[in-house]
C-alpha cells in the first residue's frame, strides 16, 4: 500500500531499479506496479549519479542482453520525457558533501544516497522507489514506496 502525498511523483533509487530489472526481486511485482500507476511525463525522477549506480550493479548480474535491453529501456523513458535524470552539478555535489559532514553518525549510507536527498529536497519529492532504510533515517520527510512493513 502506497501512502498518498498529493504529490504523484516518485524518485528511482538504484533498488528501485534493480527490482524492476529482476522478476525473482521478492517485491517485483509490487515494484512495477508502482511504476505503472506513473506514466505521465516527469512522474519518474531519478539521477545520473543513481543511474550510475545501477549500470554497475545491473551489468555485473545480469547476462549482458538482458541488462543491456533494461538499461536502453530506462533511457528510451527519459528521451519520452516519462523519466526526468537530474544531473549532480557542482552546487549539488556540494549541497550533498555538506550533508554527509551532518550526518556524521550515519557512516553507512552512500555518498549517491546524500546526492539524492539533495534532489528530491531540491524538488520536493518525497516518496523514494527503494527499500533503504537510509532514506528514512535521514528523518527529511522521505517516504519508501512500497511501504515498509
Amino acid at each position: 500500500m502506497t501512502i498518498s502525498t498529493g504529490d504523484p511523483r516518485l524518485f528511482v533509487d538504484t533498488w528501485g531499479w534493480l527490482a524492476l530489472a529482476d522478476a525473482g526481486e521478492a517485491l517485483h511485482a509490487k515494484v512495477v506496479e508502482e511504476r505503472r500507476r506513473r506514466t505521465a511525463p516527469g512522474m519518474l525522477i531519478t539521477t545520473d549519479y543513481v543511474l550510475d549506480e545501477t549500470l554497475t550493479r545491473l551489468f555485473s548480474r545480469a547476462d549482458f542482453a538482458k541488462a543491456s535491453a533494461f538499461s536502453q529501456a530506462i533511457f528510451a523513458s527519459a528521451s519520452a520525457g516519462l523519466l526526468l535524470i537530474e544531473r549532480i552539478d557542482p552546487a549539488r555535489f556540494e549541497a550533498a558533501y555538506r550533508m554527509r559532514l551532518r550526518y556524521r553518525d550515519k557512516d553507512r549510507i552512500s555518498f549517491t544516497d546524500f546526492t539524492s536527498f539533495v534532489v528530491m529536497k531540491d524538488l520536493g519529492v518525497r516518496d523514494v522507489l527503494t527499500a533503504d532504510e537510509h532514506f528514512v533515517q535521514v528523518q527529511l520527510g522521505f517516504r519508501r514506496v512500497p511501504a515498509a512493513g
